[in-house]
């Protein structure tokens, strides 16, 4: 989002943005926009949003199996849920109302966040611009694709989603400028940076910055057998790396020297250069990840969690598999026998050709000039 707010200040420099966003991202937000250096011109406002929680793929039985689930998420959490909706609802509405203070557009990308803001744009006649990362539209953006003046796709347009809608286009996914092809002589000197060995391969394990259960665990089964072929750097994410702090224990040091190949962070702040350090990426398949590893040009394995709603992660992975761009493994699989995902890793560590084929492929996917493309949608350019 800020980088395309970025591109429309480059283009229009005395533009007016305001930045709408929910509770729980306000103070990110807040403090990004200072670092960017672009605060001064965005206006940042807290808007009440609620989520619609369901789960891809489950049973009847599934409801009873994870009771504890059923009754916190979608009994409760879709309560509270839907009156935080009503309260996005007003507050737009409250915002908009108003003829002198309403947009000549607006920009959603954030599904559930802007669902009620698309909702009262319409009884205003506020022309919206819609933008979805997936290869699958989630919900909210599915309720509001109809009105909108445009949908920008990240992922390349199927021939169905071409007839479906005039609208539709193919921007890419923006990402920050730092995410760019890294060469080897870079990753090296990045591997060197972050007290790895040069002259061997790095597999970074991430899921987020909030981390994945799934992925910390397996990775804690199979850790010995990895470092026996490869560094490791686990990004365990804020909310499991108290569960995972045992692991802290490969982190060998002597003085300055790091002796076990291996490290884990809480967060890395420095993710385009953490990932451009490595020879082979395991994440989850978010959209966004996604287009950074390509942005980055490095060979991934996806481990998409496919009990997210409309399954997109499972979408999103399968398109890039089926296109020979990465190597998918299901969330499902590796929980039933984790040596799936390290024989995955073991066969692209040992085979760099594979890595480079991969990751050109991979890389064509990326569209550097997605904010750009973004940005002039928005100011009618393009």
């Amino acid at each position: 989002m800020l980088a395309v707010i970025r591109e429309v200040l480059d283009l229009r420099p005395r533009t007016k943005v305001e930045f709408w966003t929910d509770f729980k991202y306000y103070k990110n937000v807040t403090r990004l926009t200072t670092e960017l250096g672009v605060s001064t011109h965005i206006i940042t406002h807290r808007i009440p949003s609620g989520k619609f929680h369901r789960y891809s793929g489950w049973t009847f039985k599934d409801y009873f199996t994870h009771f504890d689930i059923t009754v916190k998420d979608l009994i409760f959490g879709n309560i509270i849920g839907f009156f935080r909706f009503l309260g996005g609802i007003i507050v737009s509405f409250c915002r908009l109302i108003s003829k002198k203070s309403r947009p000549d557009v607006i920009f959603l990308k954030g599904g559930y966040v802007c669902l009620p803001v698309g909702l009262v744009a319409r009884i205003f006649k506020i022309p919206y611009i819609i933008h979805e990362s997936d290869t699958v539209a989630g919900l909210a953006n599915r309720l509001l694709m109809k009105k909108a003046k445009y949908v920008a796709f990240g992922m390349p347009l199927t021939d169905e989603t071409k007839k479906a809608h005039p609208n539709y286009v193919w921007t890419g996914i923006p990402v920050a400028p730092e995410f760019k092809a890294v060469s080897p002589s870079r990753t090296m000197s990045l591997k060197k940076a972050f007290s790895f060995n040069p002259e061997k391969p790095l597999v970074v394990i991430t899921g987020g910055s909030q981390g994945s259960e799934n992925l910390n665990e397996t990775t804690r089964l199979i850790l010995p057998e990895l470092l026996k072929i490869a560094s490791v750097a686990l990004v365990a994410g804020r909310k499991h790396y108290e569960d995972m702090i045992d692991l802290k224990d490969y982190e060998n040091w002597d003085h300055a020297s790091l002796e076990s190949n291996f490290r884990m962070w809480e967060f890395n702040n420095t993710m385009d250069e953490l990932m451009g350090a490595a020879d082979v990426v395991v994440t989850r398949a978010g959209a966004t990840t996604i287009a950074e590893i390509a942005a980055l040009k490095k060979a991934a394995i996806l481990v998409p969690f496919e009990v997210l709603p409309g399954g997109h992660q499972l979408r999103n992975a399968e398109r890039l598999d089926d296109a020979r761009a990465v190597i998918m493994v299901k969330d499902s699989d590796m929980m039933k026998n984790p040596s799936a995902l390290l024989d995955e890793i073991r066969h692209l560590v040992r085979s760099p050709r594979l890595r480079a084929d991969l990751a050109d492929r991979l890389h064509e996917e990326a569209r550097s000039d997605a904010a750009l493309r973004l940005a002039k949608l928005i100011l009618g350019e393009e």
